[in-house]
């Protein structure tokens, strides 16, 4: 397994491909019985083998214990050329995204469409955007994505793709407000630059960030002209391409392309091409020319309709032309009769399986899912899925992921409704309620971006859930998740399945802690509140109440958060919720530190530290404690803020971004820059290395500037300066006035030192002018001492009264202080 076969070819795919023959050679199976051994398809080992299509890894591994090797070696291998969805950041703030790619495959199977073709590319050079319509199943979505994958080269920045679901059964068309949040989050934009609230506003966000790009972006299954109005470019060079139902009579200036069906040639190439029939008189269309005709002819020369027939013939060697336009003749119409021909060539588990898609909420999903929802192992999901591929049921967008087209998930609807039981689609209906309240908890927990949340009460979990060894396989299922737990949601609200609406989001915290989405938090929390109150469950509400609180203190609404806050305290103490209680303090802290208040934070996080100990929870106890020292250094008691950072230091941690340790980190290093100089820079160096490592620009510019507060105090004012500067740089790209308040009086008071009077004077009058705005006392209080220190010589009147005036302050806030 460690040796290259020879004259293996460089490209990882084909290596992967050579790799596995060699296995097949030391089994000395064919490839049938090699399939059945191993529990995969013959089609699809057949792929494999060939390398026209990467396995997914657990066959990699079925096949190489058949033959007593070691797996190991092969995973660098596979990575590479199993080509997964383009990984999302680490956090919501990178600081060089990679390009995004969101564009499904490329048929390899494309055929014709030359003149339509060019007609797409000529009005993209002319327009920037175009509008493909057509009827269903006519090939609009291959067509766009084909000409998007043509264009990737000269629109390297960014390659996004979109369902509007504008006509998908049983669901929605998707909103413009969501379908922006959904882009711009695609680009990785921070959250301070998404407007909260606004269409308009979303719009002109979008379009700005796209002006600086050179970006192709498809918007799919458009339902009318004002949903994708607000999803176009503005000014500049990125693209669009929007395919419909409809003709979009109500964008004048976007030019259409209409599909019509393929042309009789254009239909019998891509039924020879996707069947594998060989050209010439030996193939078996060739021989039959008018049972082949006939069968074009039942497909209504749609491509859906011409993939599903042909996938029949291409698996079905004994069959003759003639038997599969039979079989076509027994449907109704043109994609009717080759979907209801290619579910009859199912078996019972098959049939059923496929049934069971129709119940999933979203457009794409994972074997993983589909094993809960059918109730059967994830080995025998992910064979029957490989079977439907093979059928062109389904469609494999990336490795590890699926996704239906919009008439296959509504014919897998209106079989299920006919053929199953209403009791048993309910219980199937459940089992993917409960999977995804399991999965998504078992996804927050890896992400240990929080205090653990209480275990998931909502149903049962299912049998498997998917491995997320480390928080960005975690954070990476999410993302690929995110509009599936929002339908989940959506469903849950609808039936009643209130539990399973309390809880959903409560594990999405952290999710949105990364990712930004306030807005969204909110209307979710107040939508588990309502539900919290329905069950008539304190603790359930206490949760709701103190979720909502931490949501709207996100969004900066502070008295609603005191508000929600206040409430949830007397319903946690009822229940006996310690670890919510502790989690309530720890909540609270942090709001009236940004309030200003410097007594209180302190009584706050102690409280919670007691709490999360008398909890069982030393994770908790961790958070705790680093906010309290980090609370300590900034009211100057640097002995004992030092103390708490080592004894935080010495948890054992596998993560060494985690949090706490993060916080103490920072914390030691300023509090030691006096006496341990060295030692300073080297706790700060570490921690803007795992700020820098972990993507998270927030955490570098506090890092940063905490390193330019330690430089100074060391004399080092050169250095310090450009660390500030370093630091600001990065806020602006981020728009964190909020950050910047709580950075500037430190930057000030190193330019007053560096002797930059002016540049002194100048950030003091900024703080003091932005943090009574944001509510921000403490750093108000600071900046009148600032100025008073720096107009002490030259005007003493003015530096006293800003003295006085930072005394009221600090007298308000900390009462014994003064």
């Amino acid at each position: 397994m460690d040796e290259r076969p020879r004259g293996t070819a460089a490209d990882p795919q084909e290596e992967l491909a050579a790799r596995l023959r060699g296995l097949q050679e030391l089994s000395g199976l064919g490839v049938r019985a090699l399939a059945r051994d191993a529990g995969l398809s013959s089609s699809s080992l057949s792929r494999y083998l060939g390398g026209q299509t990467v396995p997914p890894w657990p066959a990699v591994v079925a096949l190489c214990r058949l033959v007593k090797r070691d797996p190991r070696p092969l995973r660098p291998l596979w990575d590479r050329c199993s080509n997964p969805l383009p990984a999302p950041p680490k956090a919501s703030r990178q600081v060089q995204p990679r390009p995004r790619n969101d564009l499904p495959r490329d048929v390899p199977d494309f055929t014709g469409r030359e003149a339509p073709l060019a007609a797409v590319l000529a009005a993209v050079d002319s327009h920037r955007v175009v509008a493909l319509d057509g009827m269903a199943g006519v090939g609009k979505t291959s067509l766009a994505v084909h000409a998007a994958h043509r264009l990737a080269e000269q629109f390297p920045d960014a390659q996004l793709y979109v369902d509007l679901h504008g006509f998908t059964e049983g669901q929605e068309p998707l909103s413009a407000d969501s379908a922006l949040r959904m882009l711009l989050g695609a680009l990785d934009v921070p959250s301070e630059r998404v407007p909260q609230e606004g269409l308009e506003q979303l719009a002109a966000c979008w379009r700005s960030e796209l002006a600086g790009r050179r970006a192709v972006v498809v918007l799919d299954n458009a339902v009318d002209a004002e949903q994708v109005r607000p999803l176009l470019p503005g000014a500049g060079p990125s693209v669009a391409l929007v395919t419909s139902r409809n003709r979009l009579l109500g964008l004048d200036e976007v030019p259409p392309v209409s599909l019509d069906v393929l042309s009789p040639e254009e239909s019998a190439e891509l039924l020879a091409r996707a069947s594998g029939d060989p050209t010439g008189p030996e193939g078996r269309l060739a021989r039959d020319p008018e049972s082949a005709a006939e069968v074009l002819r039942l497909c209504g020369h749609l491509p859906l309709a011409l993939r599903l027939a042909a996938a029949r013939l291409r698996h079905r060697p004994g069959w003759t032309v003639g038997i599969l336009a039979e079989r076509l003749s027994q449907g109704t119409g043109e994609v009717d009769a080759a979907l209801a021909m290619s579910v009859r060539q199912l078996d019972r588990a098959q049939a059923r399986l496929f049934r069971m898609l129709g119940i999933l909420p979203g457009p794409s999903f994972d074997e993983y899912v589909v094993a809960a929802v059918a109730d059967v192992p994830v080995r025998t999901a992910r064979i029957i899925l490989e079977d439907l591929l093979d059928a062109h049921l389904v469609q494999q967008p990336t490795v590890g992921r699926y996704r239906l087209h919009d008439l296959v998930r509504g014919h897998a609807r209106q079989t299920g409704a006919e053929q199953d039981a209403p009791a048993d689609r309910e219980r199937a209906l459940g089992r993917m309620l409960d999977f995804y309240v399991h999965a998504t908890a078992a996804a927050d927990a890896a992400l240990a971006a929080l205090s653990p949340s209480r275990p998931p009460s909502a149903g049962r979990p299912p049998a498997e859930l998917p491995p997320f060894a480390d928080k960005n396989q975690a954070l990476a299922w999410l993302v690929a998740e995110y509009e599936n737990l929002i339908g989940v949601f959506e469903t849950a609200a609808a039936i009643g399945a209130d539990t399973h609406v309390c809880e959903l989001p409560r594990f999405m915290r952290a999710y949105f802690a990364r990712r930004c989405g306030t807005t969204h938090l909110n209307y979710l929390f107040e939508r588990s509140l309502d539900a919290a109150r329905r069950l008539d469950d304190p603790l359930h509400e206490a949760e709701a109440q103190s979720d909502l609180g931490f949501a709207r203190y996100n969004a900066g609404r502070m008295a609603e958060a005191v508000a929600a806050y206040e409430a949830a305290e007397p319903r946690l103490s009822q229940v006996g919720a310690t670890r919510g209680q502790a989690e309530l303090a720890m909540r609270r802290g942090y709001l009236t530190w940004d309030q200003g208040y410097a007594e209180e934070p302190l009584e706050f996080f102690r409280l919670a530290g007691r709490s999360y100990e008398a909890a069982g929870c030393p994770t908790g106890a961790a958070h705790a404690s680093a906010s309290e020292a980090w609370a300590l250094l900034q009211l100057g008691q640097r002995e004992e803020a030092a103390r708490l950072a080592r004894g935080v230091l010495d948890i054992p941690t596998a993560d060494p971004a985690w949090p706490p340790t993060f916080t103490a980190r920072i914390t030691l290093g300023v509090a030691v820059a006096d006496d341990e100089p060295a030692q300073a820079v080297e706790h700060l160096q570490q921690a803007l290395d795992l700020a820098r490592s972990d993507g998270h620009m927030n955490n570098e510019a506090w890092c940063l500037n905490c390193l330019g507060v330690a430089l100074r105090r060391m004399g080092r004012y050169d250095e310090a300066l450009a660390r500030h500067r370093e630091a600001f740089a990065l806020l602006d790209k981020l728009f964190e006035e909020h950050w910047k308040v709580r950075f500037l009086n430190g930057y000030a008071e190193t330019c007053r030192l560096a002797g930059l009077t002016d540049e002194a004077r100048r950030l003091y009058a900024h703080a003091l002018a932005k943090a009574p705005e944001l509510g921000y006392r403490h750093e108000e209080a600071q900046a009148h001492e600032g100025l008073a220190v720096l107009l002490d010589a030259s005007d003493p009147a003015a530096a006293a009264e800003h003295r006085e005036a930072a005394r009221a302050l600090v007298h308000e806030l900390m009462p014994s202080a003064v």
